[in-house]
């Protein structure tokens, strides 16, 4: 009877394995995919960093759950109800009772360790930041200012979202980059799925105690990024998104030098749209943003279904 029963645990093993396998290749994901877990890929240090600890934590929970169910199927297979004699009891089992409290102090420590290394890393700015971007957010769109920056009449670069036009934040790849959050009314949130985490913006963030800056040390590769709010702000609070859009650094030396002088066809300053497409470096410099689309704001532009009908 010994060995039928291992013989059934042993093929009750297999098939839990070939099924994992299977699940796995009938997704078509990559290996670097399945180890981040859902998460988007990473552009920043900062949120490889992120992954790398979320990968490993889910990594050591699928291993004590591993064990757990294991445990778990060996006492289903080996200890069923054989008589109706109770099993021998055993208490007081002080080795077993010093495992069961130092593995799970161990495991916790060793995750507690981990994050704090990594939190501290995502959160320290004591770097000299290369460029510096005043985040703005208000109901219900986005206003991005470069104060190191400024045009011939002596206005600090800016960009603002309408609701016909998503806003774009130009940054160079490459490079270290400041932000400094501040919103006009309501509580929004700083959000880009690739940055791995998201930032608060609050109101006053001075008189709230709020530390409202961070860094990234640069973006790995030039691309364009959505962003998105991430705290309920309203009525429009789903829609209100930007792009991150990343440069070369002499693309965005270009675009900046751009911005800050007059369009002779308008007698104004290049805007994002006009400077983009002035600087001309293929699909990373296309003047309206590519990952998300602008909203209308007309309540009346959509009526409730059956309205209208008799």
């Amino acid at each position: 009877m010994g060995l039928k029963e291992g013989t059934r645990a042993s093929r009750l093993v297999k098939t839990a394995g070939l099924v994992s396998l299977v699940g796995i290749g009938a997704t078509g994901c990559s290996t670097d995919e399945v180890l981040r877990f859902g998460w988007p890929q990473a552009v920043t240090p900062q949120a490889e960093k992120m992954r790398e600890l979320w990968t490993w934590s889910v990594i050591a929970a699928l291993v004590v759950g591993v064990i757990v169910w294991g445990l778990i199927l060996w006492s289903v297979v080996f200890h069923r109800k054989k008589s109706e004699e109770l099993p021998r009891q055993t208490a007081y089992n002080l080795p077993l009772e010093i495992v069961l409290i130092v593995v799970p102090t161990v495991i916790v420590a060793v995750l507690f360790y981990f994050t704090a290394i990594t939190q501290n890393y995502v959160t320290d700015k004591s770097g000299k930041p290369d460029v510096n971007v005043d985040v703005i957010a208000f109901q219900w769109n986005w206003e991005f200012q470069y104060p190191d920056h400024k045009t011939e009449e002596g206005n600090v670069v800016s960009t603002v979202g309408t609701s016909g036009e998503v806003p774009i934040m130009v940054l160079p790849a490459g490079k270290r980059i400041q932000f400094t959050l501040r919103s006009t009314d309501v509580i929004h949130s700083f959000f880009v799925p690739e940055f791995h985490f998201k930032r608060d913006v609050f109101p006053q963030p001075e008189k709230n105690n709020q530390d409202n800056v961070f860094q990234i040390d640069q973006i790995d590769r030039p691309g364009a990024f959505v962003g998105r709010c991430a705290e309920l702000c309203g009525s429009y609070h789903a829609v209100m998104n930007f792009e991150v859009r990343a440069l070369e650094q002499a693309d965005f030396d270009k675009y900046i030098a751009l911005r800050k002088e007059i369009n002779e066809k308008t007698g104004k300053p290049y805007t994002t749209a006009e400077a983009l497409s002035q600087v001309n470096c293929d699909e990373w410099c296309s003047p309206l943003a590519t990952t998300t689309t602008p909203f209308n704001t007309d309540r009346t532009a959509r009526e409730a279904s059956g309205a209208g009908q008799k």
